[in-house]
């Protein structure tokens, strides 16, 4: 009985709450004092320095504002206490949630904020976790933003102290919250948790309290004395009081073991663990709309956490290799091998054909009407001012490349001793242009460098075997039409003259001959081309424009100064012995330390002057030291 009677005078917290403790020198983070510092306890409100350590690095990378309206959702405000008693849809700004997390350690407000940041809860206990790993707190995970008791929710001395630490770093403009005793919460005026040992102990200045029954009395305890900066943490007191008193024990010892200078070893800032999107680096990809579609794809369906819904994807798609354009050859190169003359040649084919058929519609529509139906058509092919003579060549007209022979690629419109088509039926096809029966693919030749004019030989002379190729030309019309027809030319005509209606005339003129004829050769191109030559007049000297900058401060260009002191830590504690003092008027001001010559002047900058003006009244109204500073 005596036993039992025993067990049930020992408080529950006791036995819930193992004890551990863990010290730093802050400058350096050299350990000078732990206990158990490695054990993985509850750690209960201190869970809040986390989550305001996340609110500030949203902050800072602009996911949030202070100003911004926080909607309060029914999972939020259902928290138990401790918390400021918010209401399911009401909005307040992010800067009082702030306020009352880290003052009066509000558990609803907490929330708030991991669901304003991250959409909920569960996601924001995700970012935690993925900042913890980045701050090197190795043995923490987070199941939710406020630090009630939970299963996997757990912490230890070393990675509390490591994050105290940090927050003192990384973000000191916001770290006087941690100081302050009171403050406005928007809703309510809020008493802060640790504002007993922030009143007992000299030098304190944070950080954060935490208390469960399954955790006990926690706290990371931060103090500064002359030069000398300490981070103390307790896990599992027994009373406010006991962790007040162990805190305050641990923190006389570490100042007794921090040297008195020490260079100043600031901790790295971690990677951003945010809710940026992850970048897709698209590489050596041909079609770029089809490399972004494949990415996003991909993105989405493999890893469909890393991209949250309604966020933006971004793309680097980059240039690997940049082709360049082939060489322009230089005079007397020959064609690569790749590309033989047959194929410029078959290229240069539709050209040919086309150029003819223009010509030949174009004489058509110029040629005289006909006189009667059945009379034989003459074929006006020369200017009807102009007249040339010829020798004589065979029967009907032959068009024929004389400068380089192919007569495997001789083009006729018919061939020697063709029936003339005036005597032809008149139900036969119009224009029949007679082929070879043996005919085989069409070739081009080589387009000659000059066209030229040659006679045909004699009548008696044996024409040259030639292959010939059907051209087809447009039909002739009916007899009783009034359009013209097609005869052969006579025997006097050696050239084939297409005369056009404006000044421009298409002349092509082609002869049958057994002979080579000898074309001039070409110029040889220059070595050097000179295309031009530029010589830039000298610039006027232009008139200096004095522009003159729009300040973007808003106003708050004012600042007021509080002393001129011998080191930078008395004008540290200065600052933020003033700011405890009048928080009414210096809360929105930055506390600055400026060096000058023979000294260090704080300073609280970033204000109006009206602001500048009415802290320096009730400064001087306390007997203070305090000048305005304008911009």
């Amino acid at each position: 009985m005596a036993i039992a009677l025993a067990w049930l005078l020992v408080p529950l917290a006791a036995l819930a709450a193992p004890y551990a403790d863990y010290v730093i020198d802050v400058r350096t983070g050299e350990v000078l004092h732990q206990d158990n510092a490695d054990t993985r306890l509850h750690p209960a409100s201190l869970t809040k320095m986390m989550t305001l350590y996340i609110a500030f690095e949203a902050i800072e990378r602009g996911e949030i504002t202070l100003d911004s309206k926080v909607t309060i959702s029914k999972h939020a405000a259902s928290m138990p206490p401790s918390k400021l008693g918010l209401k399911p849809g009401q909005t307040i700004a992010l800067r009082y949630l702030i306020r009352a997390a880290a003052i009066k350690s509000a558990n609803d407000a907490a929330t708030a904020i991991g669901e304003a940041i991250e959409g909920s809860e569960p996601a924001f206990a995700k970012r935690m976790n993925r900042t913890a790993k980045a701050l090197g707190m190795t043995r923490s995970t987070f199941v939710n933003a406020n630090g009630l008791t939970a299963k996997g929710h757990l912490s230890t001395a070393h990675d509390m102290t490591i994050l105290g630490r940090h927050l003192f770093y990384d973000y000191p403009q916001y770290y006087n919250i941690f100081s302050r005793t009171s403050a406005d919460a928007g809703v309510a005026q809020v008493a802060s948790t640790n504002r007993r040992f922030l009143a007992a102990y000299k030098g304190a200045d944070g950080i954060k309290t935490g208390y469960t029954q399954a955790a006990g009395f926690n706290l990371v305890a931060s103090a500064q004395r002359g030069n000398k900066h300490v981070i103390a943490t307790v896990f599992g007191g027994k009373s406010t009081a006991d962790r007040n008193a162990r805190a305050a024990q641990l923190l006389d010892m570490g100042f007794g073991k921090a040297p008195n200078r020490a260079a100043v070893q600031k901790p790295a800032r971690p990677a951003y663990t945010g809710t940026e999107p992850p970048e897709l680096l698209v590489e050596d990809t041909t079609d770029e709309d089809d490399a972004l579609a494949e990415a996003i794809a991909r993105a989405v369906t493999t890893a469909p956490d890393a991209v949250p819904a309604g966020k933006t994807i971004r793309l680097k798609v980059a240039v690997v290799q940049s082709p360049r354009p082939r060489t322009r050859p230089l005079p007397g190169a020959t064609e690569p091998a790749d590309a033989p003359a047959e194929e410029l040649l078959l290229a240069m084919q539709d050209d040919i054909a086309d150029a003819l058929a223009e010509a030949q519609a174009l004489a058509l529509a110029e040629a005289p009407a006909a006189e009667a139906a059945g009379s034989q058509a003459e074929v006006a092919v020369a200017d009807a001012e102009t007249s040339q003579e010829a020798a004589p060549e065979p029967a009907g007209p032959v068009f024929a490349q004389t400068a380089t022979p192919q007569p495997e690629t001789v083009l006729a419109l018919a061939e020697p001793g063709a029936p003339d088509p005036a005597k032809a039926d008149a139900t036969a096809e119009p224009l029949a242009l007679a082929a070879a029966p043996t005919l085989p693919a069409l070739r081009p030749a080589a387009r000659p460098d000059a066209l030229v004019t040659a006679a045909a030989p004699a009548t008696d002379a044996e024409p040259v075997p030639t292959e010939t190729a059907v051209v087809e030309a447009m039909p002739l019309p009916s007899p009783e039409a009034s359009a013209p027809a097609i005869e052969p030319a006579p025997a006097e005509a050696t050239d084939v003259q297409l005369a056009a209606e404006d000044t421009e005339t298409a002349e092509v003129r082609l002869a049958a001959s057994d002979t080579a004829v000898d074309t001039p050769a070409p110029k040889a191109r220059p070595e050097q081309i000179v295309l031009a030559a530029f010589t830039p007049a000298e610039p006027e000297p232009e008139e200096l424009e004095v522009v003159t900058r729009i300040s973007t401060s808003g106003g708050r260009q004012w600042a007021i100064n509080v002393g001129h002191y011998g080191s930078r830590y008395d004008a540290e504690r200065q600052l933020l012995q003033v700011a405890l003092v009048e928080m009414a008027t210096l809360d929105e001001a930055l506390r600055k330390v400026v060096s000058r010559r023979g000294g260090y002047d704080a300073n609280f900058v970033g204000m109006t002057e009206e602001m500048a003006n009415l802290a320096c009244r009730r400064l001087q109204a306390r007997q203070a030291e305090c000048s305005v500073v304008g911009p």
